[in-house]
């Protein structure tokens, strides 16, 4: 996105969620010792199907790889939930759905250090993707995905959808 999303302004944590500061979207994809909060959400069909999202091309990080259904930054101030809930709106066309909790985990790379909130809902309706945050989306099945170029995916999604099969082994 253009400069609106870097005027953004996130909590930034330490590394027991507390609140210690704020920053900018900038500032936190470019210092790893800057925790903010962010929050994922897996999309499952009633097939067990996975929705993916292909990243645009515009985006600061990892542009035009497949990620997470739903990502994206809690605002300074808002809650996890309602950061869930907003961004599968703003990204998907998803409302009025129930949100089930799955975990809470602190992510570092070289760049950047996340603390996540993953979710997970079932959704039997139809999916509108916002083509200023998504090239493209569509569901596919776990062993797709497992089959796939793991290149082809973010890391950060690579390491949820590990997060996600140890907590549910059975899918």
């Amino acid at each position: 996105m253009g400069n609106e999303s870097r005027r953004e302004i996130f909590d930034i944590v330490d590394e027991h969620d507390k609140v210690t500061g704020q920053a900018s979207r900038q500032e936190v994809h470019n210092d790893p010792s800057l925790i903010h909060r962010v929050v994922h959400v897996l999309v499952f069909n009633p097939a067990g199907e996975l929705f993916l999202q292909k990243r645009s091309p515009f985006k600061d990080v990892h542009p035009g790889k497949w990620d997470t259904s739903v990502g994206g930054h809690v605002e300074a101030g808002e809650s996890y939930e309602h950061a869930a809930l907003r961004e599968m709106k703003e990204e998907l066309g998803i409302q009025e759905t129930k949100l089930e909790f799955l975990h809470t985990y602190l992510h570092r790379n070289s760049y950047e250090s996340e603390f996540v909130r993953s979710y997970r809902c079932c959704w039997d309706g139809s999916v509108r993707t916002d083509p200023k945050e998504i090239a493209e989306g569509r569901f596919w099945s776990l062993k797709e995905i497992n089959d796939s170029d793991q290149l082809l995916f973010t890391p950060n999604f690579l390491d949820e959808l590990k997060r996600f099969k140890n907590l549910c082994p059975s899918v």
